[in-house]
């Protein structure tokens, strides 16, 4: 998958930037889609682990060199032991922020300020890279529709493409058959945890707190 560099939450926070639709609101949902992503990833590296459905640090000292990974992971640890779709929900907009913010200093995202009525400051975000945002949601879409088999993914694209069609993203669209795209996110969340035990788990309760209550599907992002 493109970017292949870029960490899990922010390959879902820019998979949420449409290079054809710039200026729409991000929503309450991505949020909890990004923070999805940074707790998926945690459980993935082992940092996280599930102690009967509560979100538990695996220890007091471990880092990923990552700000937004070890902000989230700092957080964890100093605050009440909560469960993972509490996680999801809990200060998301933090991590939206701080995710889209790294997205700007690696040259993904462009920041640029305007005021609505000539009077109040505003900021869009936009894509500094539309060609990135682009390959990234094609071949996200490819892996949640086309032919190769789950077995056959890199297990982070499974990832990436299991959370974000959860999310039901309006840049991938819904799929021809809604049904078999619900079926294949199953397949990839299996594929995505199978190095990890317990992972598919997390997964699994990550994704319903980010689809749990909402209607239709995530807008693309822009205006903050």
């Amino acid at each position: 998958m493109p970017d292949g560099s870029l960490s899990l939450p922010a390959r879902l926070c820019l998979l949420a930037w449409d290079p054809e639709r710039p200026g729409a609101a991000d929503t309450a949902r991505l949020h909890r889609l990004v923070r999805a992503g940074a707790l998926a990833e945690l459980a993935r590296r082992g940092l996280l682990t599930d102690d009967e459905g509560i979100a538990t640090p695996a220890d007091q000292d471990s880092r990923t060199g990552d700000a937004v990974l070890d902000g989230l992971l700092d957080l964890v640890r100093e605050s009440v032991p909560r469960p993972w779709r509490a996680w999801v929900r809990a200060y998301a907009r933090v991590t939206f922020d701080a995710v889209r913010e790294q997205l700007v200093a690696d040259g993904y995202l462009r920041a640029e300020r305007r005021r609505v009525l000539g009077v109040f400051p505003s900021v869009d975000h936009v894509p500094a890279r539309p060609a990135a945002a682009r390959a990234l949601r094609e071949e996200t879409r490819n892996v949640l529709d086309g032919p190769v088999p789950a077995g056959r993914v890199p297990e982070r694209d499974a990832l990436v493409a299991a959370l974000a069609g959860s999310a039901e993203l309006r840049g991938l669209g819904p799929g021809e058959d809604r049904a078999r795209r619900r079926g294949r996110v199953e397949e990839l969340t299996e594929r995505g945890a199978a190095a990890v035990p317990g992972l598919g788990k997390v997964l699994r309760e990550v994704r319903a707190a980010v689809s749990d209550g909402a209607a239709g599907t995530v807008a693309p992002a822009g205006r903050g």
